[in-house]
């Protein structure tokens, strides 16, 4: 194969387009094709067949959240780009179109902050000149939302999924830790006037981590935030799994119905779980075995299994949320990270 793509070069092609459409043909003829930039469709619980559309690499992000089941930032920054190049993107999506049925969702997500990369909103011209028909989701920590140019390139999503842990100062900083610069009050104007030029659905999630924001000071303040942006949904979660920091716990079910009842909002439920996600109809089966087969064989970090399965770490994730509820595997903590072993 790697002959093949060598002698495609040698003919001198400049078109990149035509390089990549030449490329992914011999991927296919010989059943090889792996997308760099494409994920899924992946088990969504709120989307379904979701086609995941990953922006930037790992893991380049204008937050470093306690709590993120990605792994710690590398690069912590608001600095626009274009970290992964558009040409590349609409490659894999032009085969994808060609090879695949059409998903439920294309989500912007990933390995990183969707906004950060300056042609994000490129490529949703591009899906929505091209699958008109199918809705486009971005889901995003919310904090570029200051920038006039983010917001504008987000205005044809039919639906974008911002985040909002903190809007003290001081909770913001601790379990956010954001970048030089950005503060709990610019993020949160940002996105309050995002929603006076938007006219798609907006459904803000907020992660609960107990000890960092669940106290009455902050669910207070995030109630009258959220009646400023008056999103369609809020959107509670917790922790699935083990984030960048040991020691952190997910709030309990109690919990949970107490802060929903302090933000009495209308339109405010707590994510379902986990395990829920195996009865969609995206969940597949033999991704879960592949990767409880990877990990019977040795104990494994998400990274690892990554550079094993050839699978986007985004994807990897839904299915140990589901398998971790069911207990089929466990998580052991050490210095090279966080471990995954099957259940005996």
């Amino acid at each position: 194969m790697h002959r093949q793509v060598l002698f495609l070069l040698l003919l001198n092609i400049t078109n990149p387009f035509l390089i990549y459409r030449l490329y992914f043909v011999i991927l296919h003829k010989n059943n090889l094709i792996m997308y760099k930039y494409l994920f899924g469709p992946v088990p969504s619980r709120r989307l379904g067949m979701s086609l995941g559309i990953d922006m930037v690499p790992k893991k380049v992000c204008s937050l470093d959240c306690v709590y993120c089941e990605v792994g710690k930032t590398t690069k912590l920054t608001t600095q626009l780009n274009e970290y992964i190049l558009y040409d590349k993107v609409i490659a894999e999506l032009n085969d994808y179109f060609l090879n695949n049925p059409d998903p439920d969702y294309f989500t912007f997500s990933g390995s990183g902050e969707p906004t950060l990369n300056i042609r994000i909103g490129d490529v949703l011209d591009f899906l929505k000149e091209t699958k008109p028909n199918i809705p486009v989701a971005v889901l995003t920590n919310g904090t570029m939302f200051s920038n006039k140019d983010v917001r504008k390139a987000l205005l044809k999503a039919d639906l974008v999924l911002p985040s909002l842990d903190a809007v003290t100062e001081e909770t913001f900083s601790k379990i956010n830790r954001p970048a030089e610069g950005l503060t709990a009050k610019k993020c949160l104007d940002g996105l309050i006037e995002f929603t006076k030029e938007y006219t798609g659905k907006i459904w803000l999630e907020i992660f609960i981590l107990p000890g960092y924001n669940d106290n009455e000071v902050d669910i207070l303040a995030l109630k009258d935030a959220i009646r400023q942006i008056n999103p369609d949904l809020v959107q509670l979660n917790t922790l699935d799994r083990p984030g960048t920091i040991s020691g952190l716990t997910s709030a309990s079910a109690d919990d949970m119905q107490r802060i929903i009842q302090l933000l009495d909002y209308p339109e405010a439920k707590v994510i379902a779980a986990s395990a829920q996600r195996k009865n969609i109809q995206a969940y597949r089966t033999d991704t879960e075995s592949a990767i409880l087969g990877t990990i019977a064989r040795r104990p494994c970090t998400l990274d690892d299994m990554v550079k094993i399965l050839g699978l986007h770490i985004n994807e990897i994730n839904k299915y140990l949320d589901v398998l971790e509820a069911d207990n089929k595997i466990k998580t052991i903590r050490q210095e090279r990270g966080v471990f995954y072993q099957i259940v005996e």
